[in-house]
């Protein structure tokens, strides 16, 4: 592989959701720039696909299993990231999420608690776990994934959309936390983008898609050229940042 930077050589990069759409985008980026990804996903199959066609690329990685439901799961995978990564972890991408959409009326207890446990918990553990180590080495990079409706309100997404939002705010006050130790937190808050789990939405994707200036969803990677941009070097004076790739959503 031939990258056009190689400025995460040497590092090691945790890619949470990496089996499919922005996650594996991003995995597969991250490796062509230099890091050691770890594959983070419930899919061991798709898991295997995705560093199979790392490793052929001439990339490093390996496939880590993880339930984000559990509290304990998600620690396990800190540590098994860790042992992987042969001590350390440099970059963590907290991109796996759940997004249900549907009335307010009609969501259960449950569907609140499950959303939040995958899209707020989990990468809340993750940074628990690993940011500490990163602070104490003196550098380090955590990029959380946002969603657009994490900033205004579009009815039936209300439950995902506060989980984000939850999110946001957890961006900002990990960076006045961990920023003074050499550990930049940023965020990439994507618009409509193309992936196996947003097929689902079908036609209301390309609608909801349709009232940005770029008046198209995006593709996977190029949310993941965003969430590398802010993991690697070149972003070293970002800090506490959300980067919008929302085809212009965000003025529109």
């Amino acid at each position: 592989m031939a990258p056009e930077h190689n400025d995460l050589a040497g590092s090691t990069a945790l890619v949470t959701g990496a089996t499919s759409g922005i996650g594996r985008a991003t995995a597969v980026l991250l490796a062509a720039r230099g890091a050691h990804v770890v594959v983070a996903g419930r899919d061991a199959g798709r898991g295997d696909e995705v560093v199979a066609a790392i490793r052929a690329a001439g990339g490093k990685a390996d496939f880590a299993a993880s339930d984000l439901g559990d509290a304990e799961a998600v620690r396990a995978l800190a540590r098994r990231a860790v042992d992987l990564g042969g001590g350390r972890v440099d970059v963590l991408v907290n991109n796996a999420g759940v997004f249900p959409a549907g009335p307010t009326a009609a969501t259960t207890a449950e569907q609140v608690d499950a959303v939040f446990a995958v899209n707020v918990r989990a990468p809340f553990l993750l940074t628990a776990e690993l940011a500490p180590a990163m602070a104490a080495r003196g550098h380090g990079a955590v990029v959380n994934v946002l969603t657009m409706v994490a900033r205004f309100g579009v009815a039936g997404m209300a439950l995902y959309g506060s989980s984000k939002a939850a999110l946001l705010l957890l961006t900002k006050s990990w960076a006045a936390e961990f920023g003074p130790s050499g550990v930049r937190v940023n965020a990439v808050s994507p618009g409509p983008t193309r992936t196996e789990g947003t097929a689902v939405f079908g036609d209301q994707l390309d609608h909801l898609a349709s009232l940005a200036p770029a008046g198209r969803p995006a593709a996977p990677e190029e949310i993941a050229a965003a969430i590398a941009y802010l993991a690697g070097d070149q972003a070293s004076f970002v800090q506490g940042a959300v980067l919008d790739v929302d085809g212009g959503r965000n003025a529109a």
